[in-house]
C-alpha cells in the first residue's frame, strides 16, 4: 500500500477499501472537528455580544433611575440623601421602610417610601455579587443585599454642574475605581442633568473626563471636595 502524503486529503479510493466502521468513524471525526472549530470561533463573539446586551440593559435601568430621582427632587428639593430621609417620612409617615444606613440600597429605598416607584428591576446591574431583584417590596424586603448594582453619590441636586455623576456602575466597593469585567470594559454613569453615558474604563480602573479622573476631588465638578460615594450592599 503506497504511503499517504499527510499534506494531501485522503484518497477516496483508499477510503472505499476500508471497512464500513472505519469510514463512519473517519467522517464522524471530521464532523466533530468542524463543530469544535466553529465553537472556538463563535464563543468569543457570543461573550462580546452578551456583555453588550448587559451594558444596554444597565443603560436602560440607569435612565429609569434618573427619571425617579428627578421626580424625587421635584417633591423634596434635592436628590435622596441622609437629610431627605426625614422629609420623606414626614410626607409619608406610614411608609414603614428602613431608611437608616449608608448604602446606595438605603438611599434608593427612599424612592419607594416616597411612592415614586414600585419596581426593583431598574436598580439591578449585573456586577459582582449581584442578584436579580425578586420584585418583593414588602416591608423589610425592598432592595435587599445584592439587589442593587449601582453606586450612588449623595448630597447632589440638578443644580450641580450638568456633568456631575450621581449614579455609577460597575464600581469596586470602597474605591473610586471600576470593575472592567461586567460590561466589556465600560462604565455606565448617570449625571445630575439625567443624561446617561458610557465611559471606557482605563487600565488603572478609573474613568476620565478631559484627562482628569471623574471621581477625583481635583475634577472641577467637585470644587475640591471628595464625592460622598455610597456603594451597594
Amino acid at each position: 500500500m503506497p504511503e499517504e502524503d499527510p499534506a494531501l486529503p485522503p484518497d477516496p479510493a483508499l477510503l472505499n477499501r476500508q471497512p464500513k466502521w472505519f469510514k463512519k468513524a473517519f467522517y464522524g471525526v471530521i464532523v466533530v472537528s468542524a463543530f469544535f472549530i466553529l465553537a472556538l470561533l463563535i464563543a468569543p463573539m457570543m461573550v462580546r455580544q452578551r456583555k453588550i446586551d448587559e451594558q444596554t440593559e444597565q443603560v436602560s435601568n440607569a435612565r429609569q433611575i434618573g427619571l425617579a430621582l428627578f421626580e424625587f427632587e421635584a417633591e423634596h428639593g434635592t436628590y435622596p440623601s441622609d437629610a431627605t430621609a426625614a422629609l420623606v417620612t414626614n410626607a409619608n409617615p406610614d411608609h414603614g421602610f428602613d431608611l437608616s444606613g449608608r448604602s446606595s440600597n438605603i438611599l434608593f429605598r427612599q424612592l419607594f417610601a416616597a411612592h415614586l416607584t414600585q419596581s426593583e428591576a431598574m436598580f439591578y446591574a449585573k456586577v459582582k455579587n449581584s442578584i436579580k431583584p425578586d420584585g418583593d417590596i414588602r416591608l423589610g424586603k425592598a432592595l435587599n443585599k445584592g439587589e442593587v448594582g449601582f453606586a450612588y453619590i449623595s448630597g447632589l441636586s440638578s443644580k450641580e454642574d450638568p456633568i456631575t455623576p450621581i449614579v455609577l456602575a460597575p464600581m469596586i466597593p470602597g474605591t473610586t475605581k471600576f470593575d472592567p469585567e461586567p460590561f466589556g470594559g465600560k462604565a455606565v454613569v448617570i449625571f445630575t442633568d439625567n443624561t446617561v453615558r458610557s465611559y471606557k474604563i482605563e487600565k488603572d480602573g478609573r474613568i476620565y473626563d478631559k484627562g482628569i479622573d471623574l471621581l477625583s476631588s481635583k475634577h472641577p465638578v467637585w470644587k475640591g471636595k471628595k464625592p460622598d460615594i455610597r456603594y451597594p450592599e
